[in-house]
């Protein structure tokens, strides 16, 4: 199958301010996306990029900057010198300081010199200077009916300290207007979760607490903390991935049918969901979740720092960096149906992956097979080597009688579409340029989701236990094993290959 571009048609131009133009997630997600949507003929050639920070760059040395880190970008995309000096006459660089505005004025004056733009204003900032950042943008009169501010997690701490962030930039942007960042829901796999439920007869009839024994979403990191220990070690497993990525994927997997898919209707949906999740009081957190910290270990044959060791943190840190919990969505749909979360750091390999896993069939009648019979499930794969794949039972070929085993139908996506899949930040910066909110949180959403986390929080770090050692390159505590394995249940461990 050919690429086609008819599915990406050129954006009308907008600018693009970056603020944090020579931070880590600028220079590592949000550049190269845009990149290589300049590449792939979707940025007009009006489109600019005005990043903005504290350094004192100017336009040529920034694109040096950029040109360093997007290096190995630039050589995989960029088929000749032309499309990369293109893509780098739409930077610029000011030094602008979010606390003295006064001194913004050019950077101002660039983007009044195109008043009818669209104007999208990413954060890549600290979420303390969101509200900061938003009151400059209002008293330099830059703010528009048609700017979008774009806003990345960890949006607070817990519930009052996400309702003074979102209430400091709803003082100046409306809610329509403000882009909630998680770029699990642009990772095409997601989306294809929607596609997969609600335009093929053959799930949906299925997607309810009659045929389905449980679910497992499995989000799991080789990597450390790196350099990020003075953020990791305040927040943790819980408020840095619990709370936004595995519950937006519960959300996604046990919502109503929307009427439409539209950015209303699908929220609203989510909604629904986060306020079905049974509550957790202290003996619940005790009874369902696993809290552990990763050790010193092995990953991929080298040994690896455990997470006391790392650089930044505090000797006696009881910061979690996996958690595992058992979770229910008190709805007539999901009624009694366990979904199993774990995410964690320094596990065995990088891999995201769900399982539904269905019910067993109620009767063999193959009585010399009956120990070879298991549930079908469906696996979907986020990452890496994105796909699908149902696991059906069939006949081993070949005389001698019904010889059972379990078999999987792949799709792999890189296989069956002949193109490379666009990165979460290209399809989620473009839709944002578009205002396409559909795959943006909503604040009640965020909110709904603290308020079910906050509770697990208080009773874990006012437990004051330990988290359990873990050693790098395992699959975790081994009391994670217990959590599933006392229902009757056990972990499917990702890593088969798709395709």
């Amino acid at each position: 199958m050919q690429n086609d571009r008819s599915f990406r048609p050129r954006i009308p131009p907008f600018d693009l301010v970056l603020f944090g133009g020579t931070g880590d997630l600028s220079l590592r997600k949000v550049l190269p996306a845009m990149l290589r949507r300049d590449i792939d003929g979707q940025l007009d050639p009006a489109t600019r990029i005005l990043a903005c920070s504290l350094d004192h760059h100017d336009a040529v040395a920034y694109r040096a900057l950029v040109g360093a880190a997007l290096e190995g970008v630039r050589d995989e995309v960029c088929a000749t010198t032309e499309q990369w000096d293109r893509f780098l006459a739409r930077l610029s660089h000011d030094h602008v300081d979010a606390t003295a505005p006064d001194g913004a004025r050019g950077f101002a004056e660039a983007l009044h010199a195109h008043p009818d733009r669209v104007r999208v204003f990413y954060l890549a900032t600290s979420p303390s200077l969101y509200g900061t950042i938003s009151q400059a943008l209002a008293q330099l009169g830059l703010v528009t009916p048609d700017s979008r501010v774009v806003l990345e997690k960890p949006l607070g701490r817990d519930l009052p300290t996400s309702k003074a962030i979102h209430d400091a930039v709803a003082a100046v942007f409306h809610e329509d207007q403000v882009y909630r960042m998680d770029h699990y829901l642009g990772k095409e796999t997601v989306q294809n979760l929607m596609a997969l439920r609600f335009a093929n007869a053959l799930f949906e009839p299925m997607w309810n607490a009659t045929y389905v024994d449980h679910v497992q979403i499995t989000v799991a990191e080789s990597l450390g903390i790196g350099h990020r220990a003075a953020y990791y070690d305040r927040f943790g497993a819980v408020r840095d991935m619990l709370q936004n990525h595995l519950l937006q994927l519960v959300c996604l997997l046990a919502m109503e049918p929307p009427g439409v898919f539209d950015a209303a209707s699908v929220r609203a949906k989510k909604l629904e969901v986060l306020r079905a999740l049974r509550p957790k009081g202290p003996d619940d957190v005790l009874r369902d979740c696993v809290f552990g910290q990763y050790g010193p270990g092995a990953i991929g044959g080298d040994r690896v720092a455990g997470y006391l060791d790392e650089p930044g943190v505090a000797d006696e840190s009881h910061t979690e960096t996996f958690v595992a919990a058992r979770v229910f969505v008190d709805t007539w749909r999901w009624a009694g149906v366990p979904f199993y979360l774990r995410t964690g750091k320094r596990l065995e390999h990088r891999a995201s992956e769900i399982v539904v896993r269905f019910k067993a069939v109620p009767h063999v009648i193959f009585p010399d097979q009956a120990h070879q019979v298991v549930a079908n499930q469906l696996v979907l794969r986020l990452q890496p080597l994105e796909g699908i794949k149902l696991v059906l039972m069939t006949k081993t070929p070949g005389p001698g009688g019904i010889r059972l085993r379990p078999a999987a139908l792949n799709l792999g996506y890189a296989e069956t579409f002949k193109t490379p899949l666009p990165d979460a930040y290209e399809r989620l910066l473009l839709d944002t340029a578009k205002g396409n909110q559909t795959l943006f949180m909503g604040r009640d959403e965020v909110e709904a989701a603290w308020s079910w986390v906050d509770p697990i929080l208080q009773a874990w770090e006012g437990s004051d236990r330990p988290p359990i050692r873990y050693a790098a390159g395992t699959w975790g505590p081994s009391a994670a094993y217990g959590l599933i394995e006392r229902d009757g249940r056990s972990w499917v461990e990702p890593g088969e290959t798709f395709g």
